[in-house]
């Protein structure tokens, strides 16, 4: 049987018409797609970071590496151990006096970059603050101050400028490391720090106290492997 051309016509314009919707509506939807992607990577970059200001003495400790609280519990546990041994009576029933301690170099030997300066500026603060020792500057500074000190010696009046010939020797070095080890399982995870500290008479260099801190961590985290 024969179809007339009017009716193939009007069926051609209407496959003609539904792909163009079709194509239309791929179209509709991958730019939906498109818009929804930029939206979300422009949200995240303008979202703004939550900062919390805690009190100096609040504990954090969120990835289980050495931190602030760890060099001031060191510090403390150091300072009850040496300032109990009998060293300290010795020198001061020998000199009459109370002993002068510079701090030397404390090495990092741990797994993890560690600023060894700001456990041995917490190490000087309680030991200079119970009253028992005090404390010269280490070569670092030493040799800025005297640098310093040479400057002054002419432009300056004689009431004003620092003398040569007026420094204070020390008694004692404080030397040591901090060390670590790692053991570590499928999502667990134990580090030990060891700090270990020793006192050494400059004059005859003998060594009249060691002394040692460990403090142990252990981390857990879900699908983890260390």
């Amino acid at each position: 049987q024969r179809v007339p051309a009017l009716k193939l016509h009007s069926d051609f314009c209407d496959l003609t018409h539904t792909g163009k919707e079709r194509f239309q509506m791929r179209n509709t939807l991958r730019l939906l797609a498109f818009s929804m992607v930029l939206l979300l990577l422009f949200s995240g970059c303008s979202t703004k970071p939550t900062v919390l200001r805690l009190d100096e003495n609040v504990q954090t400790d969120f990835s289980g590496r050495w931190n602030d609280t760890d060099s001031v519990i060191t510090a403390k546990a150091m300072l009850d151990d040496v300032l109990a041994r009998p060293w300290l009576k010795q020198f001061q029933s020998s000199k009459g006096r109370i002993p002068i301690v510079v701090v030397g170099e404390v090495r990092n030997m741990s797994s993890e970059h560690i600023d060894t300066n700001t456990f041995i500026s917490d190490i000087e603060r309680e030991l200079l603050n119970s009253g028992t020792v005090r404390f010269v500057v280490g070569d670092g500074v030493r040799d800025k101050i005297r640098q310093e000190r040479a400057d002054q010696q002419s432009p300056f009046s004689g009431a004003a400028f620092s003398k040569f010939g007026a420094e204070v020797g020390a008694d004692f070095m404080l030397v040591g490391l901090l060390g670590s080890t790692v053991d570590a399982v499928q999502g667990t995870k134990a580090i030990a720090y060891k700090v270990t500290l020793e006192l050494i008479n400059i004059e005859t260099t003998e060594k009249v106290w060691i002394g040692d801190k460990v403090i142990k961590k252990v981390i857990k985290q879900k699908s983890a492997g260390w």
